[in-house]
């Protein structure tokens, strides 16, 4: 491909690194610029990833770079004024998670960079994670048979004490909203991706450490139009006992009506068909930038689908449904009884 597309970025935090490495693996496409205001963490950037030029307004770097399109990696709060300057200058963008402080301006958003007419993508990568994607072909495959129930345990073990979040995510301790705002919303996509529509919804959130603002503690559960249900049980809080506990977050069963499937800690999936022994299922992941690759996958997936016209995953229309259900989850937690979700 001669004529690469041309991207910037917006942002130098902590997690910015894998999407920055990921893009340098995509040959159509060259990141010509980024946007930080501190000079010093953005060469950290720059300097390995090749990138030429550093801007500390990204008006400007829109403006003069014009780029097709512009990777977003910065607070929720900052979201709405980025995307609609980008859509008001004709740039398609990827916008990070969460994408908004609210539910409501979440939506302003995506209404808005639709009358625009860019294309635009919520950086959702826990779908795109290697496991959830062959886990969607087994169940596409029919090889558990009609889905009964999907439990997926986390112990993320980075929230305990006084010093929780500092060394990673020090804005976490401010969160008004911190575990299913910023890490459980990741699974209700994944569990919508895995079994379809969200009917109702039935939380129970806690706050464990005494030190953040927000919850860190939850159990939830998802009832879906196929009848089937969802369990999210996960804390910050404490541990688990994983060699790499950022590799699949968890441990996730699935039960269908011929059998099981098992997605271990360490990426192994097995089947498991009723009378049968539980059997591996063989398919590739890597070990490479976050948790299997997955922001390498999903840009790949961008790019594409920016090329073909094809919709993307998650996009504005498809990840407002996620965040409905995410408003469902703390309403249901605030009353103590489930919420039904509109059809």
């Amino acid at each position: 491909m001669n004529n690469k597309l041309k991207g910037v970025a917006i942002g130098a935090g902590y997690f910015s690194k894998f999407q920055y490495e990921a893009w340098t693996r995509i040959h159509e496409v060259k990141i010509t610029a980024l946007c930080n205001s501190n000079l010093e963490r953005a060469k950290n950037i720059m300097e390995p990833y090749g990138i030429m030029n550093h801007y500390t307004d990204y008006k400007e770097m829109i403006l003069k770079e014009k780029p097709d399109f512009v990777d977003i990696i910065t607070p929720p709060e900052t979201h709405f004024e980025m995307c609609k300057f980008a859509a008001d200058n004709g740039v398609h963008i990827i916008c990070q998670k969460p994408l908004a402080p609210t539910y409501e301006e979440s939506k302003k958003i995506v209404d808005y960079v639709a009358s625009k007419g860019v294309r635009f993508v919520v950086h959702e990568n826990f779908r795109f994670q290697p496991w959830h994607r062959e886990i969607k072909n087994i169940i596409n495959n029919d090889e558990v048979g009609s889905l009964f129930s999907l439990n997926f345990r986390s112990r993320m073990g980075d929230g305990w004490g006084e010093n929780a979040y500092l060394g990673r995510q020090p804005y976490f301790r401010d969160y008004k909203k911190l575990l299913v705002y910023e890490t459980g919303v990741h699974f209700i996509d994944t569990f919508r991706y895995h079994a379809g529509e969200v009917t109702s919804a039935y939380a129970i959130l806690k706050r464990l450490n005494p030190v953040i603002k927000g919850e860190d503690s939850g159990f939830l559960v998802l009832n879906f139009e196929n009848n089937s249900h969802a369990i999210w049980d996960a804390n910050r809080y404490n541990e688990n006992n994983f060699k790499k506990s950022r590799y699949t977050f968890g441990e996730y069963l699935i039960d269908g009506s011929k059998g099981s499937i098992r997605l271990y800690s360490d990426g192994t999936i097995t089947v498991q068909k009723l009378g049968e022994k539980e059997k591996q299922h063989n398919y590739m992941h890597n070990d490479i930038g976050f948790a299997g690759d997955c922001c390498y996958i999903f840009q790949r997936d961008f790019i594409d689908k920016l090329i073909s016209g094809e919709t993307f995953e998650t996009n504005g229309e498809n990840y407002l449904k996620t965040l409905q259900v995410q408003e469902a989850i703390y309403k249901s937690s605030e009353i103590n009884a489930p919420v039904y979700l509109k059809s």
